[in-house]
């Protein structure tokens, strides 16, 4: 059964991940090279080195499995690409570094994009799409939902639970929650690069400093 896999964007985010699909497609012994889809492409070319082409281009490869990592980083932009492949048929595809430590009892969903030197420690739940960065990681007992994004050099303490599409800046640090009462970063919140989350966060705000606080509620 024939395969192709791909990279979904070709800007910064993405021609970091290719090296990192590349080399897991390598150890799997696949056979394939993975290509990038750049829908700013009218016709097909190279990035890095590396086939590219738009998505209705790659669509009309006389392949029998598509598989495509998306590496976006806007995450509305992510799910909107998610929903089309789901629709067209093709699969979502995980990628992680040859140096990404994973732990015991851990369920990632699909379309993980996982860099190099991210740990994900035990009990933990991860959903769809999620974006680690170099450099971050998970702790113990951690809930992470759909579309969230960490930036580099993240640290999530134990007992986390973070909703749908929050986005996590560089050098962030969550505070650990308990069992009976995980800290909460709310559905869409923004936690600014190298904030200090002492307390929960509401879902659409905007957190920074140390310790963190909402720039919405700045007078």
């Amino acid at each position: 059964m024939s395969e192709v896999f791909a990279v979904y964007g070709a800007a910064g985010c993405g021609r970091s991940l290719m090296p990192v699909a590349a080399t897991q497609l390598k150890q799997l012994n696949s056979g394939s090279e993975a290509i990038f889809i750049d829908d700013s492409l009218d016709e097909e070319g190279f990035i890095n080195s590396r086939q590219a082409m738009n998505y209705k281009q790659f669509k009309q490869l006389a392949f029998d499995n598509k598989h495509v990592l998306i590496a976006i980083a806007d995450s509305d932009i992510r799910q909107k690409i998610a929903d089309k492949l789901l629709i067209d048929g093709i699969h979502l595809w995980s990628v992680h570094g040859c140096t990404t430590l994973i732990m015991e009892k851990v369920v990632i969903d699909v379309g993980a994009a996982i860099s190099p030197f991210v740990t994900i420690a035990s009990n933990v739940t991860i959903g769809k799409c999620f974006h680690a960065n170099l450099y971050s990681y998970v702790e113990h007992d951690c809930v992470i939902g759909d579309y969230v994004t960490f930036a580099p050099r993240v640290s999530c303490n134990g007992n986390v639970h973070i909703h749908d599409h929050a986005y996590i800046g560089a050098g962030a640090i969550l505070k650990q929650g308990t069992p009976d009462k995980p800290l909460i970063i709310g559905e869409g919140a923004i936690i600014g690069m190298g904030a200090v989350v002492t307390r929960d966060v509401p879902a659409g705000d905007i957190v920074v400093g140390n310790p963190a606080r909402s720039l919405k509620n700045k007078k």
